[in-house]
């Protein structure tokens, strides 16, 4: 498994860390296997779609996506934000505050996403560089999720997020 970060500092102190090949993509069980490891690591609320055409973030929550089939170009952070392409296999944890944006998509893109702690999401329709103060103060008042999403309570996440 191969770990990157990207730090968005317009909102948030945390990086958005990608995880190459950290899930299970082959059977039809995987979506049901990707939603047990992060219920397993105490990421629940899950659900399985795709990513939203258009700039959102979640201001009370992180939340982990897991690509389980397929491939898609995501903006994260707003209009100026890097564009990452994530593909079947890869992990991706979102801090919150950190817009999201699906710029294209294969056809069979299967996502499952999930929240720590039993956070559950509000939904801000806007790139993380257009939030509203109200919007900010909300961010940076959710704490460090209890256990990294995909390797527990020993993972990068956590080392990353306390440094």
């Amino acid at each position: 498994m191969d770990i990157k970060e990207y730090n968005l500092p317009a909102i948030t102190k945390y990086p958005l860390i990608l995880y190459r090949g950290a899930v299970k993509t082959q059977g039809p069980s995987a979506a049901e296997e990707c939603l047990a490891l992060f219920a397993r690591n105490g990421w629940r609320g899950g659900w399985t779609n795709g990513i939203y055409p258009y700039h959102h973030f979640h201001a009370t929550t992180h939340e982990a996506l897991g690509i389980v089939r397929g491939r898609a170009r995501v903006r994260f952070g707003g209009k100026h934000g890097p564009s990452v392409e994530v593909e079947a296999g890869d992990a991706v944890v979102i801090p919150a505050g950190v817009s999201h944006c699906n710029e294209g998509a294969s056809d069979d893109l299967v996502v499952v996403g999930a929240y720590p702690d039993g956070h559950h999401p509000d939904i801000e329709r806007k790139g993380s560089d257009e939030a509203t103060e109200i919007a900010r103060q909300r961010t940076r008042a959710v704490p460090i999720p209890g256990a990294d999403p995909i390797c527990g309570k020993d993972g990068p996440l956590l080392k990353s997020w306390r440094r």
